[in-house]
Parts: C-alpha cells; sequence; structure tokens
C-alpha cells in the first residue's frame, strides 16, 4: 500500500556513499500539509491505545515524537546519545554497520509499567530500535508499539524485531 506521503520524500542517490539511495524526510517536513498529515496518522493510531508517554530517539524521532505526545496530552521521554541526559540513566551500546553506538534514557524516566509507543523517522536495520526498546523496558516501561515514518523493509529491521509491534507509514 503507497502512502500519499511518499510522494513528499526525497530521493537523494549515493549519499552519504557510493550506492546508497538516501531517503530525505527534510522535503516532507518543510511541507505544512504533509507535515501534519504525518503527524496526524500517528495521532489517530494512538489516541485510543491508553499511552502513558511517548519515547522519542534521538534526534529526528523528538521531530515526530513532540507533536505526537502534545496531541495526546502525555510526556515526552528522550532517548539520547550517551552524556546528553544529565541525571542517573540506564544505557545499553548496539552494534552498528562499523562500530557500536551508546543510548540513554533516564532512570527515572516514566512509572513501572507505563505503555509508551517509542518512536523514530526510520526502521532500517533495527539495532537503533531495539536498543532503545531495551532501556525503555530496563526503565520499568512497556512498549506497546515502535512507530517510524519510513520502514527500509529491504534492511531487514523488522526481522530483528520480530517480537515487537512495529508501525510504519511508508515502506520501501
Amino acid at each position: 500500500m503507497t502512502s500519499p506521503l511518499e510522494a513528499h520524500i526525497r530521493n537523494i542517490p549515493d549519499f552519504p556513499i557510493p550506492g546508497i539511495q538516501f531517503k530525505d524526510i527534510t522535503t516532507l517536513l518543510r511541507n505544512g500539509a504533509a507535515m501534519h498529515q504525518a503527524i496526524d496518522v500517528f495521532v489517530e493510531r494512538y489516541r485510543s491505545m491508553h499511552i502513558d508517554a511517548v519515547v522519542a530517539i534521538e534526534s529526528r524521532g523528538f521531530i515526530f515524537g513532540a507533536p505526537l505526545a502534545y496531541a495526546l496530552g502525555i510526556g515526552l521521554v528522550p532517548v539520547r546519545k550517551v552524556g546528553k541526559l544529565p541525571a542517573d540513566t540506564y544505557q545499553v551500546e548496539y552494534a552498528l554497520e562499523y562500530g557500536t553506538a551508546t543510548l540513554e534514557i533516564h532512570k527515572d524516566a516514566f512509572k513501572p509499567g507505563a505503555r509508551v509507543v517509542v518512536i523514530d523517522d526510520l526502521l532500517a536495520t533495527g539495532g537503533t530500535i531495539a536498543a532503545a526498546c531495551e532501556l525503555v523496558e530496563r526503565a520499568g516501561g512497556v512498549v506497546v508499539e515502535s512507530a517510524f515514518l519510513i520502514e527500509l523493509a529491504f534492511l531487514g529491521g523488522r526481522e530483528k524485531l520480530a517480537n515487537r509491534a512495529i508501525y510504519t507509514q511508508i515502506t520501501y
């Protein structure tokens, strides 16, 4: 199924390296109507799911997470790169294509048993979202679903998250 939002995603060939077809969301973000539609789709999906918090992954997840949390009248919990959060945190290191990265969440991000949706702009290989979900669970939360504007299905991220509920608006 094709999303009407797909027309607002720009394809940049050979970025950041030759052979990569980069999906540029800035063309969607600069279009007020398209941005509004993307947020509204998320809001309608989660309005009746009794979500306690939106967990947004640095940095592009913040773009979608903040307006979603605002529209639902709930809090926003950031998952950030190591060293960016000021209070006690849980950390998780995960593999990248060439190396590792570390994400963290505040230990007191939400009450135990809080129902959360974890949001980011893109599902690729699944490493970042798997790490974020692990952090949520270590902090006592329950991941109801992971949400993305775009999924690059050919990279297999969904398979890495086979036991988790996933929602995407656009799939390539």
